[in-house]
């Protein structure tokens, strides 16, 4: 038995969509009928992700690693320290940087984030996730409405990288600051979490709970925040419309999505 883990946005489906091509979903069955799992890994949270459950994966690594389903069972479950969130966000927005925060099934993001997307250049999958939920089912809530239920993570924009320096001297140490390397895009986004989790160290969860040896195991992904699963997996792959620093340490490189990607792959990799 293989384990195929499945970035969402950019590799499964185009960036911010909740509909794979049906070449995908046909990979993904004719792989389970074969005896594998297939298992969604991504940076979404499960009110983001939820759309897609109803293809028929058998387990879930969520908000990149901080929140882990095998099957019916929740095996990791990890949310922010409250006092360190409320200390980050404070640090953040002094420094003028626009915030998103998620929780396990609900998402807030600053009042003027929309303005500030609708300024950037397109080409970066995390942009675009956010671009379009902000007008789409994902949907993301005004931060004025959040109600102080667990948070999982803070996603992070800012127009410099100077603006992370004060967040970075007194949270490095607990917080990874995983930020996107797209050279076109003149906004530097990425993900905040705590080194307690990422999809890697989510995968070695999975696996070990389902006594399946770590050189078993496919991880699919795009973009920076992919980086500790294509060092974890046995088999490592980064689609092409992917970025060029993943697909350095990547040991194979599939089609983009709009080009059948996934079943290609699959295929060359006997999965299918």
């Amino acid at each position: 038995m293989k384990i195929i883990f499945l970035d969402i946005d950019g590799t499964l489906t185009e960036a911010g969509e909740n509909v794979p091509p049906k070449s995908a979903l046909e990979a993904i069955r004719k792989t389970q009928e074969n005896g594998n799992l297939v298992y969604l890994c991504t940076g979404r949270n499960m009110g983001m992700l939820s759309p897609l459950l109803k293809y028929g994966f058998d387990g879930v690594v969520g908000l990149g690693g901080a929140y882990v389903v095998c099957g019916d069972e929740v095996i990791y479950d990890k949310p922010m320290d409250k006092d360190e969130f409320n200390e980050l966000m404070e640090i953040l927005k002094r420094n003028g940087v626009f915030r998103t925060i998620e929780a396990k099934d609900m998402t807030y993001g600053d009042e003027d984030l929309g303005d500030f997307l609708n300024g950037q250049e397109s080409g970066n999958s995390e942009i675009e996730r956010w671009r379009k939920a902000l007008s789409s089912s994902l949907g993301i809530r005004p931060m004025k409405e959040y109600d102080g239920r667990d948070i999982y993570k803070i996603v992070i924009m800012a127009l410099k990288d100077e603006q992370l320096k004060e967040a970075r001297e007194k949270f490095s140490d607990r917080y990874n600051f995983a930020i996107q390397d797209v050279k076109e895009h003149a906004c530097i986004n990425g993900d905040l979490m705590n080194l307690a989790f990422d999809k890697g160290q989510a995968i070695r969860r999975v696996c070990q709970h389902l006594n399946v040896d770590i050189k078993d195991t496919y991880g699919f992904g795009d973009s920076m925040n992919d980086k500790e699963m294509i060092e974890t997996v046995g088999v490592s792959v980064c689609m092409a419309n992917g970025s060029d620093s993943l697909k350095a340490i990547s040991q194979y490189i599939a089609k983009s999505v709009k080009e059948d990607g996934l079943y290609h792959a699959f295929e060359d990799l006997g999965l299918i």
